[in-house]
């Protein structure tokens, strides 16, 4: 196991009904591929070594034999593989025939998984073979000349990897076995499964297998039969997919005849931190009552240096368009709701805006604009101030003028420069030092006339800054760092611009669907130097602490999930490769564990605002980090990063 990933699969292999040498020969072929391939467990569907369309020749004693025999034969053949194998076979104890998993590696078999729910209804007749594990009373059994653990009570255990097994049916009941098996440690679970096909079934059986893994906060791989399966009655369509916590990782071809090696990695640390910070998860443990078995065993170790599963670069941001559309809508609705909410609450008869024609006021208008919609008040009591200072460029100033004139909100202009030049003689700071003093008092001189202004109006100070601000500390304390409602806190920089984008698509009016967009274009910058020979802006922020799709990856894997700086490392490689080389995700990354951790006291008082998305800093809510934390394990790290 690399970084906590697990890499595994999913297998359904070429088949005949009742032959089982041929069966074992095809799952033989499959466990050598995956093994070459450093699959580290692998799972076939039910009753692979006969096939589950037997009917009454599963009564036969012969049929029996030669399933047993064929699968010692098998697990000897294979006993130089490392991987763990999960397959289907009927397993006799006494005067009963069991629909089993039999789980095996390097030629020994761990254990034995009898069937709990067998389906006995419309095409499935499976009681007429087979019993309930509940009918069961043995704990181990003699099986392919082993001595074996024998129940559904057992669990398979290497390190922090725990295994569940289930059968089919065992999916579709109300309370299936898997989710006691989760409850007990289990974060992997598999289901060996032979489901037919009929119309609308798959949709269905997707979002079972999907709504299992997010239940049970796990990894879930489910294969099923294929097609060598008899058709006399049903079609059987090989179905493999691999899911966890809810995300469908990988899933194969239905109704092919070839054999298929459905493959991905299961993220084993994201499981547990979720878990860990799930109370609802861990408060569920008290409803079961199950004892279980564990069973040791040893996961092979291989270096991993290329992932299966996608990485996205940009996890804030959904890659299907309908999907983007319908997200950038819920966002705008949650930060409508939270102002309108805090409107009505204080009576503010207006809200002020500074408009600096950025992406983050401009969002931060389009949302008081919506709002002001919504509670049917006139957009005039939207108070929109543009306060040009001494880096201002024409661009921006003009888009953010534009723009409050197209959207109809009432417009003041206030220039800081000759405040902010007598602020220079009071405190003896030469105008022509362009330090941090010369930045920071004009962002406070800004914050100073929107109070000022929002008390002669009775009205909300609105602030714009987003969260990959808020993170970096890229803003001036007690400046555009303040304000009285934040409505865009919870959202990264990367989101901020498609929201803009979105915004941009629903206008009807072409003037102001051209002004959002050259905003979008326009280069990130808090202008708080002058601009260069041209007036163009010279202090582009990206320059400065880093590219923001870094950063926002950075943040998300590191809130969300609790990852350490070389996991990061490790997927921030895998997702932009190509685009960034090592040492400069390295130096970025670096820069953003320094100013996570430096710049928490900003984060310790901020004002209001709306939660949008699972990853907040919200010191009331999501991140409750001292302001003095030391940072030197992560910066360590960070500076050991191979490169």
């Amino acid at each position: 196991m690399t970084y906590g990933f697990v890499k595994v699969a999913a297998a359904i292999p070429k088949t005949k009904v009742a032959d089982c040498i041929y069966n074992t020969i095809e799952i033989e072929k499959l466990i050598r591929e995956a093994g070459q391939k450093h699959i580290e467990i692998i799972v076939f569907p039910e009753l692979c070594i006969t096939s589950y369309t037997c009917g009454d020749l599963f009564t036969q004693q012969l049929l029996i034999e030669s399933a047993e025999k064929a699968l010692k034969k098998l697990i000897d053949k294979t006993s130089d593989e490392k991987l763990l194998c999960v397959v289907g076979a009927p397993v006799t104890n006494g005067n009963q025939i069991f629909n089993a998993a039999i789980a095996f590696q390097g030629g020994k078999i761990l254990g034995v998984i009898p069937k709990t729910f067998l389906p006995n209804y419309k095409e499935f007749y499976e009681k007429r073979w087979f019993s309930s594990s509940m009918d069961n009373r043995q704990t181990s059994i003699n099986f392919c000349g082993q001595e074996v653990p024998f129940g559904t009570d057992l669990l398979f255990r290497s390190g922090q990897v725990v295994i569940g097994t289930e059968i089919c049916e065992d999916l579709w009941v109300t309370v299936p076995p898997s989710s006691l098996q989760a409850l007990n440690g289990a974060n992997i679970l598999l289901n060996l499964s032979a489901s037919n096909e009929l119309i609308g079934k798959q949709i269905y059986r997707e979002e079972l297998i999907r709504q299992q893994s997010a239940r049970c906060n796990a990894a879930y791989i489910y294969a099923s039969a294929g097609s060598g399966e008899s058709s006399t009655d049903l079609v059987f369509a090989g179905n493999g997919i691999i899911a966890e916590n809810g995300t469908i990782l990988a899933e194969g071809q239905r109704f092919i005849s070839e054999k298929q090696l459905i493959i991905s990695e299961i993220d084993i640390d994201r499981l547990l931190f979720d878990r860990r910070i799930n109370s609802g998860y861990n408060s569920c443990s008290m409803y079961s009552t199950e004892k279980y078995r564990n069973i040791d065993f040893h996961l092979p170790t291989y270096e991993l240096t290329e992932l299966k599963r996608t990485i996205t670069p940009h996890p804030f941001i959904p890659s299907e368009n309908k999907l983007l559309f319908d997200r950038c809508e819920e966002i705008f609705n949650i930060q409508i709701t939270g102002l309108a909410k805090r409107i009505i609450h204080t009576h503010a008869q207006s809200v002020i805006i500074g408009i600096s024609g950025g992406l983050d006021s401009t969002l931060a208008l389009l949302v008081c604009v919506k709002t002001f919609d919504r509670l049917k008040l006139n957009r005039e009591q939207i108070v929109g101030v543009t306060m040009p200072g001494f880096g201002t460029t024409d661009r921006t100033y003009h888009n953010a003028k534009e723009l409050m004139k197209l959207l109809g909100v009432t417009i003041r202009e206030i220039s800081i420069k000759e405040a902010c030049t007598q602020h220079f003689k009071d405190i003896n700071h030469d105008i022509n030092i362009h330090d941090i003093t010369y930045e920071n008092s004009q962002a406070r001189e800004r914050t100073q006339i929107l109070m000022d202004i929002a008390n002669q109006n009775n009205g909300l100070v609105i602030g714009t800054g987003d969260l990959s601000e808020l993170a970096l500390g890229w803003a001036t304390y007690n400046g555009d760092h303040m304000s009285m409602y934040g409505v865009n806190g919870s959202i990264p920089k990367t989101l901020v611009r498609y929201l803009v984008e979105w915004a941009a698509s629903q206008e009807i009016s072409a003037e102001t669907k051209h002004t959002l967009l050259d905003i979008v274009n326009t280069p990130i910058s808090p202008e708080l130097i002058p601009g260069d020979e041209h007036g163009n802006i010279k202090q582009k922020t990206e320059d400065l602490v880093g590219p923001y799709e870094l950063h926002d990856f950075f943040l998300y894997y590191f809130l969300r999930f609790g990852f350490r700086p070389a996991k990061i490392y490790f997927l921030t490689r895998q997702a932009f490769k190509g685009k960034y080389d090592t040492s400069t995700i390295q130096k970025w990354l670096t820069i953003f564990f320094k100013r996570f951790f430096n710049q928490q006291f900003k984060r310790s008082c901020l004002p209001d605002g709306p939660k949008v998305g699972s990853v907040s800093l919200s010191p009331r809510g999501d991140w409750k980090m001292p302001s003095d934390a030391n940072s030197t394990i992560w910066i360590k790290e960070c500076e050991e990063l191979p490169l």
